[in-house]
């Protein structure tokens, strides 16, 4: 696996393509790595993924520990998740990429932000 660079854009690494990325938590009781294979956005160098239950077990995991570390195309690089609040600009921003993805965009966004990458704060 190569290691994304922060600032590389979609384009460049052809993430418009790719369907899925795989997200490993930390398990939140038993500290063991868990894997999820989810449907994602890229906006401005972020990583953007919805949970359709906001108690699924990956979110609370990612609550507890947001280091996460990703997988997407041909790429592997460690991230910080934050849940973005709902009805925010960002959201509605994030759902709508989504739904012209993947025809659904409703549930809880989580950010993922490449280490070295700060988050984003707009509202």
């Amino acid at each position: 696996m190569k290691k994304i660079s922060p600032n590389l854009s979609s384009k460049d690494n052809n993430l418009e393509k790719e369907q899925y990325l795989y997200l490993t938590t930390r398990g939140r009781k038993s500290g063991v790595p868990r894997e999820i294979e989810i449907w994602f956005t890229h906006r401005e160098g972020h990583f953007y993924v919805i949970a359709e239950y906001a108690t699924s077990n990956w979110v609370q995991n990612l609550i507890e520990y947001p280091e996460v570390q990703v997988k997407v195309a041909e790429n592997s690089f460690k991230a910080r998740a934050r849940v973005i609040p709902s009805e925010t600009d960002l959201s509605r921003r994030v759902q709508q990429l989504s739904r012209d993805k993947y025809g659904w965009g409703d549930g809880l966004i989580v950010e993922l932000t490449p280490e070295n990458q700060e988050p984003k704060t707009e509202n």
